[in-house]
């Protein structure tokens, strides 16, 4: 019996928190009732009382000075005990309450009625009190019994109102904010805080969890959550539901800042390893000490946002506010939105080419197109800073869309003055799954009358490994299109070889991170000589990346190495400056001949050439005559 009423009590204090009534600032609605009360039964104390597990605190009240009493021999406890109307005429001639505080006050009469929840939960008492004895008519405990429902009406009707959540039962983020507010009206200058973000899992994991269960897997990880948080902070502490798995709590800074990272990591450990979901899911927690004074509610959830993502990219289960951490990534959300509208105007954005050469001639056979951005204040913005965002974004497909264009016209105008090579163009992974991808590419060259061999697409693993399907149709149909594709960054993804013999490629582009200092690396020397082999015996022609000096060069042509790419033979130019670069090196022995054949004969025979570089045969520079090797300049 004593366990059952134990449970019962669990569960009403558990209705009563999930309210989150306790300790808010009074409210016009409450009070009417109140002073209503007061005047109907003509006695000079009324309130709404609410039963806590230890004291009796009043939401309204009139008379009384005090915000809370303490819960023993409290008729307003008793009720919440019986869930049944309590009139004591006069405390005095009762057994029980003639020692209670209440009684040593000088009360005398009471009367309260039961605030019952639609779930039959006693949240404590809508009461009358006097100082003198009195009997009750049966018409004023009706009265009382309806003041208790309008209360009970009253406490549903915030409930509902855009505060709570019905899932967890907790303050929503509309509550954390005005309650943030009240805290700000009440703080002294410098207050310091701490607020602590906990997120269940990363949305990836949600999303897999959902479509694998059902919805109400969702709701019943986020209502477990709620009532561990609870069962964690105890009945003194609020804790809000600000997002759809994520939950908020503030408190104060007397614990030193560093000391919360233990502690939550060990309540966190804790509370995962009782947990069912503790292998699909992933919390983690943000902590950020703020200025209660100087800050606002939703600055503070976003920094706490930001210390979650942290946690999330770091594998750690906490972390602690990062200011510069977070504004990397406000600088970064800041480019992507500029980047936008760099792309819908002019002048901000252009192409740069690097060559490409081969080793054996020296000759410069294509260039790579690269993308910059001038930002019209922030100045030159580094690729390396704005593409990885970009990519990931839906701006990928347009930002593509953009170079292709523009790289189609500089080709058609360079091969209009005579300048014939190869030009090489990035493609993102979001690129390989639109369906139009190839005959947009393929429409581009018809319309300005380019021959398709004269461009080449380059591919990171990366970028074929997320959807590996679609990927490989897209490429397929540009390679029969004619279009020659490349795999860029070769050996940094992790299925070099599956998709060095899958992709239907005709170039396989070294990344530079394996020929920086190959000279002094013999490892590293063994493993570049492993994948030019590999490559050339299954057809493809081998462009290392990054060399910068003339020891790294000698050791590609001695590997045999087709073609080489990097700052020892120039840097990105400009289109100007790519022009007078290509007029400084020495011509290939077609162009040295396009005086005799004429401008339509040179671009004819190297379009023949072109056309014919795929399939290769492997290459041995050593095995060509010394007389007939071009000389390379580098300025």
């Amino acid at each position: 019996m004593s366990i059952s009423c134990h449970t019962d009590e669990a569960r009403r204090l558990d209705a009563l928190h999930k309210l989150n009534i306790l300790d808010t600032p009074p409210g016009e609605a409450f009070d009417r009732i109140t002073r209503m009360a007061a005047r109907l039964f003509d006695l000079p104390i009324a309130a709404v009382s609410l039963t806590d597990s230890d004291r009796q605190w009043f939401k309204s009240r009139v008379g009384v000075e005090h915000w809370s009493i303490p819960r023993i021999k409290a008729p307003c406890g008793n009720v919440a005990d019986t869930s049944e109307l309590l009139v004591i005429p006069d405390l005095q001639d009762d057994a029980h309450f003639r020692d209670s505080p209440l009684a040593a006050s000088g009360i005398r009469y009471y009367a309260g009625a039961p605030l019952i929840t639609a779930d039959g939960h006693c949240l404590g008492a809508m009461c009358v009190l006097g100082t003198a004895p009195r009997d009750t008519a049966p018409e004023e405990l009706t009265m009382l019994c309806d003041l208790a429902a309008m209360v009970m009406s009253q406490i549903e009707i915030m409930h509902a109102l855009g505060r709570v959540d019905p899932i967890s039962g907790l303050p929503n983020r509309n509550q954390f904010i005005e309650d943030f507010q009240d805290l700000q009206r009440e703080s002294e200058d410098g207050e310091q805080r701490v607020a602590i973000l906990i997120n269940l899992a990363t949305p990836a994991q949600l999303a897999h969890a959902v479509r694998a269960m059902n919805p109400r897997y969702l709701d019943e990880l986020v209502a477990d959550a709620a009532s561990w948080i609870r069962a964690e902070l105890g009945p003194g502490r609020k804790v809000y539901h600000v997002a759809t798995t994520q939950f908020a709590m503030l408190s104060s800074s007397q614990m030193p800042i560093e000391q919360y990272t233990p502690l939550l990591e060990t309540k966190l450990a804790q509370a995962i390893a009782t947990v069912k979901t503790r292998f699909v899911a992933t919390p983690t927690i943000g902590i950020v000490p703020f200025d209660l004074s100087s800050t606002d509610a939703l600055s503070v959830l976003r920094r706490a946002q930001s210390a979650v993502q942290d946690a999330t990219e770091s594998g750690c289960a906490v972390a602690l506010y990062s200011f510069g951490e977070d504004q990397m990534y406000r600088r970064r959300f800041s480019l992507l939105n500029d980047f936008g509208a760099a792309l819908e105007s002019s002048g901000q954005l252009r192409l740069v080419f690097q060559p490409r050469i081969a080793i054996a001639s020296g000759a410069c056979v294509g260039a790579e197109a690269l993308l910059r951005w001038t930002h019209p204040t922030l100045g030159a913005i580094g690729p390396g800073e704005f593409m990885p965002i970009v990519e990931r974004s839906r701006l990928a497909q347009a930002t593509t869309s953009w170079v292709l264009d523009t790289a189609l016209d500089q080709q058609l105008a360079w091969r209009n003055r005579g300048l014939v090579l190869q030009l090489s163009l990035n493609v993102s992974a979001a690129n390989l799954l639109e369906a139009d991808f190839a005959d947009r590419v393929v429409n581009g060259l018809r319309r300005r009358g380019l021959p398709h061999h004269c461009l080449e697409l380059e591919i990171t693993e990366s970028a074929i490994m997320e959807h590996p399907a679609k990927a490989q149709a897209t490429l397929e149909t540009l390679a029969r299109a004619g279009i020659h594709l490349a795999i860029d960054d070769f050996g940094t993804g992790y299925s070099s070889l599956a998709y060095l013999q899958r992709m239907p490629a005709d170039v396989v582009k070294i990344d530079q991170s394996f020929v920086r200092d190959i000279e002094n690396d013999q490892r590293q020397q063994g493993l570049v000589r492993a994948m030019i082999s590999l490559s050339q015996d299954l057809g493809h022609r081998v462009v290392a990346e990054g060399v910068e000096n003339g020891a790294a060069l000698a050791f590609l042509r001695d590997a045999g190495c087709d073609e080489a790419q990097g700052y020892l033979f120039a840097r990105p130019l400009e289109v100007a400056d790519f022009g007078r670069w290509h007029r400084e090196q020495d011509l290939t022995q077609m162009a040295e001949d396009a005086p005799l054949l004429g401008v339509d004969g040179a671009l004819q025979a190297v379009d023949h050439a072109f056309a014919m570089r795929a399939p290769r045969q492997p290459c041995n520079p050593a095995t060509v005559p010394a007389p007939t090797r071009r000389r390379l300049l580098v300025r």
